[in-house]
């Protein structure tokens, strides 16, 4: 497997990413939001309430910079493998977004009242575009673990 698929497979079966935004003073903040991702074009889609911070933030800034860590952590020192990406982040206005709504509820079925709630309620569907993404992977490439792969 290359690293193109395993950086995929790995995106793909993990369940919860820290997402960096910036607040209006320019510190940044991190929050955890569930995800759904897809790949060539390669986004990645999460639900919030339009008043959480995050949510403010993409709104001034759209510039984003995440992780994803999707393995048992048991000490230091054992062998790791992890996602970081970057892109940009833009809040969905909920028409036309149905299909992506549709797969975020699938995946997270507690999600169905919130996400039909839409556009009226108090949550929006954003999306990040991803520019790069960081595998770092010691099971796979013990030597050089940091494999940066440009997003699709």
């Amino acid at each position: 497997m290359n690293e193109r698929e395993l950086l995929e497979q790995y995106v793909a079966s993990g369940k919860l990413m820290q997402l960096s935004t910036v607040d209006e003073d320019r510190t940044p903040r991190m929050c955890s939001v569930w995800y759904l991702a897809a790949f060539r074009p390669d986004r990645l889609w999460f639900l919030s309430r339009r008043d959480r911070e995050h949510s403010r933030n993409i709104r001034r800034n759209a510039l984003v910079a995440g992780a994803i860590v999707d393995i048992p952590l048991h000490e230091l020192g054992q062998t790791a493998r992890g996602v970081s990406f970057s892109g940009r982040a833009e809040e969905l206005r909920g028409e036309g977004i149905e299909d992506w709504a549709r797969a975020f509820g699938v995946r997270w079925p507690n999600a169905a009242p919130v996400l039909e709630a839409m556009p009226e309620g108090a949550s929006r569907l954003y999306e990040i575009a991803v520019t790069e993404w960081v595998l770092f992977d010691e099971e796979n490439y013990r030597d050089d673990p940091r494999r940066v792969i440009p997003g699709r």
